[in-house]
């Protein structure tokens, strides 16, 4: 009865205190900056820079929690429940960003990646919801930086004519619910396919702008791929990534995709004999 009695007279830790309210402080600022970009309520930049903010709390939150630690150790104060939760969360709010940073120095300061560096699917519709000067394909040291680290992202070529690629591409596009601004279907013999669509990050929501190119072949259709970040020079392996999981979507389509044959034509009915 003693000991409870000290225990619960002993000071509340106002370290252990401080760092709750950072770290409660800290989450839904986070939260918010995250619904603020999905919504598209603001801008991305004084969005993002509220994120940003919330992980400098959570680090504060970190800091105080483990003063904390040590004053309630030396000084017997109250409160390390609030200071074990407080370092846990602080944690748990950066521990993505510190993982994304440390993907950022294994991977090249790229944000558009494309199958064919010499001439890359262009953005046609989309140009215009993206900022001038970012549609064009950056150029040979992005190409070469692409290179160096996918070098696994080339053209496909499939054995199908470039009409039942097209629909192949559009349901796989349809499945993973990317926002289609634009689908020209090829026409002819020798016409051209292409589909622009807007995919989203997972987090964020960032919109990153997408085009697929069907070119007839003589024995099937290439596919070219180009998936580009429409605000960020870094986009942490996600366009290629997109552009991988796409191209091994279509060939696994497309082998599953039962063969067409030509229907069997009827044999020509002889001639009724002429009476005479």
């Amino acid at each position: 009865m003693l000991r409870r009695t000290i225990l619960d007279e002993a000071p509340l830790s106002e370290l252990a205190l401080w760092a709750s309210r950072l770290a409660w402080f800290s989450l839904v600022v986070a939260l918010l900056s995250v619904l603020v970009v999905r919504s598209g309520l603001l801008e991305v930049v004084p969005a993002l820079a509220t994120f940003v903010a919330a992980i400098g709390c959570a680090g504060l939150a970190i800091l105080f929690a483990l003063a904390a630690f040590v004053a309630i150790w030396r000084e017997g104060y109250r409160g390390l429940g609030r200071a074990l939760v407080a370092f846990f969360l602080g944690l748990a709010i950066i521990a993505y960003p510190a993982y994304q940073a440390y993907r950022a120095t294994k991977l090249p300061a790229i944000g558009d990646i494309t199958t064919d560096f010499a001439n890359p699917p262009r953005f046609d519709v989309l140009a215009r919801l993206r900022a001038r000067g970012t549609s064009d394909y950056p150029g040979e040291k992005a190409a070469a930086l692409q290179r160096a680290a996918y070098p696994e992202i080339v053209p496909l070529q499939v054995d199908m004519p470039a009409r039942g690629v097209y629909d192949i591409v559009l349901a796989l596009v349809a499945k993973r619910k990317w926002l289609v601004v634009d689908a020209r279907a090829p026409v002819g013999p020798r016409g051209v396919g292409t589909i622009e669509a807007v995919a989203r990050t997972t987090l964020f929501g960032f919109r990153e702008d997408v085009v697929i190119r069907m070119t007839p072949l003589r024995d099937g259709t290439r596919v070219d791929m180009r998936s580009a970040s429409r605000y960020a020079f870094h986009d942490f392996g996600a366009n290629a990534r997109r552009v991988r999981a796409m191209l091994d979507d279509i060939d696994e389509a497309v082998s599953a995709a039962p063969e067409r044959t030509e229907p069997e034509k009827p044999e020509p009915k002889p001639a009724p004999k002429k009476r005479r």
